[in-house]
């Protein structure tokens, strides 16, 4: 395992989200770079959603500031205590460093804190995605659906799910 000091914080500031931004499209955050229209959309706009606390986004930052890290998160629309996980990303010179795990646990205080019902996430079937799919299913996440072609011809979305508590509303 590499030994990478970075710290954890949320995204509060408008040249954070416009970093995470820069972050998310670069060649070091996602191995699969075919983008689908919707997913530019978010990486464009969802860091600057949390400013307005849309989404809960953390940032993991190295020693230089540099982001390596970044994770988000969003209420259910329904407002019942359940969330969305959406983004895990991390540096891909920084990976297998334990920041994946450490935004992961901030992420699950928070949503401890909140009282949080469950998590849904979800990924993409192609082989590229396994890492993060055991990553999933080391944190007790359990696979629960499939939809199929869902980014493009081919390429279906598994659903992922972790109940939290019996009542977090």
């Amino acid at each position: 395992m590499k030994k990478t000091a970075y710290r954890i914080k949320r995204l509060t500031e408008e040249a954070e989200a416009a970093r995470v931004v820069d972050f998310f499209l670069s060649d070091a955050s996602f191995d699969d770079t075919r983008h689908t229209p919707g997913e530019l959309v978010h990486f464009r706009t969802n860091p600057f959603k949390a400013l307005q606390g849309e989404y809960c986004f953390w940032i993991a930052q190295n020693e230089q500031g540099d982001i390596v890290g970044v994770n988000s998160l969003l209420p259910n629309e329904q407002q019942t205590g359940g969330y969305y996980w959406d983004y895990v990303v991390v540096h891909r010179a920084c990976r297998q460093s334990g920041i994946a795990a450490g935004l992961i646990d901030e992420m699950l205080a928070f949503l401890q804190k909140a009282r949080a019902r469950y998590v849904i996430t979800y990924t993409c079937d192609l082989e590229a995605y396994d890492p993060i799919r055991k990553l999933f299913e080391r944190r007790g996440f359990v696979q629960i659906g499939r939809c199929p072609d869902y980014y493009f011809d081919g390429e279906d979305r598994l659903i992922y799910y972790l109940k939290l508590t019996e009542s977090g509303v």
